[in-house]
């Protein structure tokens, strides 16, 4: 594209914080340590995780960069960068989640194929930039529309950025019209970050922004917007990125019997402990963050300190001195929601979080996820987090297993060792 091109060498990445844990060199994936994201509730750009398929595209003319819009719509357009910033100007605080967030201990139950993210392939931001409502008014698509008169019902957008897994073509991927043309749903064009210009890493100069969805519809670098009948045939969006059984492998895999995941069911983490630990008997903070898709709220996060026996309800806030109130005006609904707890920690405990969501849907993920979490979540007796659909964090991992070790929403377990008995074994 003019103005904006893919290298095919990863000789010219940008710079990066030295503090990352890098996953992958080439492409670079990398994510912050687990303690950074607690540290405020909007996550600093330099410690937001990165998510690549291929080298950093570069802009060598942003004069010349343009997005075109075309499919079945009457009139095709193109628009540049001043068209789009002649637009409204929205902010949006929305937190993307990499589908693989927490597949490492995925992994440990059985192997599994992508990269070995820990639990902070997320992020939570302040994006600025065009609601994709209004741009799609300038193709004469109203908003709330759901089909145009040619038959479009699905947004489709492709990016500059070239991966393998296209075969050396470009990654897209798409949402359903009804959702891009929902002023409510807050689906941004975004060109500003944290209230600065994109970086590369983040999809400077344009980017979609699709809040309450899997990252991996938020197409960065963005090249064009196609309107289609029916969803996205992509790599991503076709033969990646669904919920499977533990019974599916990839001997008896059949991905056209699985719909694309969209929205990330409920989910948390704690921050502020490893996965295995050693910390002194007596009173600990226990902090870490909590989400769910679809615009529902956290009603409610869990704190076991005894594998699930007995548990106490967590403080839950967003913004300094505004009280959090899950499905509250004042309460960012794409956001996570930060949480902490002052617990007496016993010797050699078992810390576990749990989060549930509010009842109301903006955008249903995957029935068959949806599905598989409801069975595992009645059949659990231990901690979890609540969201505001009642949905709530399936017990064990290994029930929510899958070839591809997405989607890992289940309790997360810190294991603390005693320090005077860790002192003991080293004697």
């Amino acid at each position: 594209m003019p103005g904006l091109t893919a290298p095919s060498n990863y000789a010219e990445e940008p710079p990066r914080h030295p503090a990352l844990k890098i996953n992958s060199k080439e492409p670079f994936n990398a994510e912050p340590h687990r303690s950074a994201l607690v540290a405020s509730y909007i996550t600093p750009v330099d410690f937001f995780y990165k998510r690549n398929h291929g080298p950093i595209p570069k802009v060598d003319n942003l004069s010349r960069y343009s997005v075109s819009i075309t499919g079945l719509i009457h009139k095709p357009i193109q628009i540049s960068m001043a068209d789009i910033w002649a637009l409204p100007k929205h902010n949006v605080t929305a937190t993307l989640q990499c589908a693989g967030n927490r597949r490492t201990a995925m992994s440990k139950v059985r192997k599994v194929r992508g990269v070995g993210w820990d639990i902070s392939a997320l992020g939570n931001a302040t994006w600025g930039g065009a609601k994709l409502c209004d741009i799609l008014e300038l193709v004469g698509i109203p908003k709330l529309g759901s089909v145009t008169s040619l038959g479009g019902k699905h947004v489709e957008f492709v990016s500059v950025d070239k991966c393998k897994e296209e075969k050396g073509g470009p990654y897209r991927a798409s949402i359903p019209l009804k959702q891009a043309a929902d002023p409510d749903a807050d689906v941004l064009l975004a060109y500003e970050m944290n209230g600065e210009i994109l970086n590369r890493d983040h999809g400077y100069p344009l980017r979609v922004v699709v809040p309450g969805v899997i990252g991996a519809r938020s197409v960065k670098w963005l090249d064009s917007i196609n309107i289609i009948e029916d969803e996205c045939q992509g790599f991503f969006m076709q033969k990646d990125y669904k919920m499977f059984p533990p019974s599916v492998d990839w001997d008896n895999i059949n991905w056209s019997t699985r719909r694309p995941q969209m929205d990330f069911p409920v989910q948390s983490a704690i921050c502020t402990l490893e996965d295995v630990d050693v910390i002194k008997e007596g009173k600990a903070r226990i902090a870490g963050y909590a989400l769910s898709g679809g615009g529902r709220g956290i009603e409610r996060v869990d704190i076991s300190v005894d594998g699930g026996k007995t548990w106490v309800e967590a403080r839950r806030y967003q913004k300094d001195s505004i009280p959090y109130v899950s499905d509250g005006p004042q309460s960012d609904k794409w956001a996570w929601v930060l949480f902490e707890a002052t617990l007496d920690i016993p010797a050699n405990a078992e810390i576990v979080a749990k989060a549930v969501s509010e009842i109301h849907h903006r955008h249903c993920f995957s029935q068959t996820f949806a599905a598989l979490h409801k069975t595992v979540c009645e059949n659990a007796s231990c901690g979890l987090q609540v969201d505001s659909a009642a949905n709530v964090q399936p017990e064990n991992v290994e029930d929510i297993w899958n070839l591809r070790g997405v989607l890992n929403t289940s309790w997360h377990r810190i294991k603390i060792l005693n320090s005077s008995c860790v002192g003991r074994s080293k004697m």
